[in-house]
């Protein structure tokens, strides 16, 4: 089994200024593509779990999600992760919809370690809210990592 490197994507991947939804308004967060890439030369299979309730509130729509999340792998993918499309994950609805893949409910990840075949106790979350990390810890992640928002990340204290 593989183990994973899941990752919330506003506030941990990219700066978070509030339902980020353009490629112009996208900003890694310093450093975050080093750690992916060497969470991956140690054996972690990067996967996004991500919120997206602007899609469901009418802020944009899904176009515009897949346009930003097309720039952010290929610019992962400049600076050589090794990552596609299918290891996004995203959830549209509002909170008020109650759905089982919206954090802090574990659907998104379990969804991944189905697809991926992945060992959830040896994998590891990456999150800026407490959603993140329960929703890793309803899915059996062994190791969560709750970070600042937009701050740098050590990856370091991952592994």
């Amino acid at each position: 089994m593989k183990k994973a490197l899941f990752l919330d994507r506003d506030g941990v991947i990219n700066l978070d200024y509030g339902y980020v939804h353009t490629v112009e308004a996208f900003e890694f967060v310093p450093g975050i593509l080093d750690c992916i890439r060497r969470m991956q030369e140690r054996g972690y299979l990067p996967i996004v779990v991500t919120n997206q309730s602007g899609i469901g509130r009418g802020y944009y729509g899904r176009e515009d999600f897949e346009r930003v999340t097309a720039a952010m792998l290929e610019e992962m993918r400049r600076a050589g992760i090794a990552i596609s499309r299918e290891q996004v994950f995203f959830c549209p609805h509002t909170p008020e919809e109650g759905c089982g893949c919206r954090k802090p409910q574990p659907g998104m990840l379990r969804e991944a370690i189905r697809r991926f075949g992945i060992d959830p106790v040896a994998s590891v979350m990456i999150g800026d809210k407490t959603s993140d990390i329960e929703a890793a810890e309803a899915a059996g992640v062994g190791r969560t990592l709750l970070v600042e928002k937009n701050g740098p990340i050590d990856c370091d204290k991952i592994d």
